[in-house]
């Protein structure tokens, strides 16, 4: 399959590690110019070496706050004056700690709306007028089954993931005429691999998200699934990299679990 992404220029957010970094990568085979977003800017300049690496045309990495307004006009500018344009917005930067809905403090509510939703409606914004202009753009942004079937313990993170469907679904019929499309990938469990380094920034440093990690969790995790194993950074980006590409011309307004079948609907 030609996905002719060559010489695309891509925004990844939340590219430092996990799933954004493995999508970020899949652009650099591609031959992409790809920009790792993040607020870990040590990690995205890993990320850009790897990358180049990979075979990208160009990489950079913006240091950003996907949730503060301000920082992501500055990111979109930079990225436009490096890159010439914006072809392809992947908004998959994201945070989440497990909890019971009464048993969450207001300040990891407020957390997960500014980075979950927030996030995606100022990085699509960002990119909006100038994809407008050149009359094509894609947006790819990455939800969650919590936002599709509801998840237990993480009810205001399904509420922004079933925002962000909304908002692509809203916003693929109103820019559908300007040849912008906008699709929705949600992942199943997607756990950072053993051998690749975790930031202090990053939600899996937690300690509420650490124990996560190890093989006896992702064993009984797994179990979860029908075909009974956690979803790689690489799975969820196969999804990203088709609707990102020309293969996928003719869909818009779509959502797509990734999820080894968590979510049927």
């Amino acid at each position: 399959m030609q996905l002719n992404l060559k010489d695309k220029a891509v925004i990844v957010t939340g590219a430092a590690s996990n799933i954004g970094r493995g999508i970020a990568l899949a652009f650099a085979q591609e031959s992409a110019c790809v920009a790792i977003v993040d607020i870990d800017l040590a990690g995205a300049e890993r990320v850009v070496q790897e990358a180049l690496a990979r075979g990208a045309s160009k990489a950079i990495a913006v240091k950003a706050d996907v949730s503060n307004w301000d920082e992501v006009q500055s990111m979109s500018a930079s990225v436009e004056r490096e890159f010439g344009c914006v072809d392809i917005l992947v908004n998959n930067a994201g945070w989440v700690v497990d909890r019971l809905f009464v048993e969450k403090p207001r300040a990891e509510w407020e957390k997960e709306i500014q980075v979950n939703l927030w996030g995606m409606i100022n990085c699509t914004r960002a990119v909006l007028d100038g994809m407008i202009a050149r009359s094509r753009g894609v947006v790819v942004s990455i939800a969650s089954d919590a936002g599709r079937i509801g998840e237990y313990r993480e009810g205001v993170y399904g509420a922004c993931k079933a925002g962000v469907i909304a908002l692509s679904k809203t916003l693929a019929r109103e820019n559908g005429r300007h040849n912008i499309r906008l699709n929705v990938v949600c992942p199943g469990t997607t756990l950072p691999g053993v051998d690749e380094e975790v930031s202090s920034t990053s939600l899996w440093s937690t300690s509420e998200m650490k124990v996560w990690l190890s093989e006896d969790m992702r064993g009984k995790i797994s179990k979860a699934y029908p075909l009974r194993r956690l979803g790689t950074p690489e799975d969820i980006a196969s999804a990203v990299l088709f609707f990102a590409s020309d293969a996928s011309s003719f869909v818009t307004g779509q959502t797509l679990s990734v999820s080894g079948g968590y979510s049927m609907v």
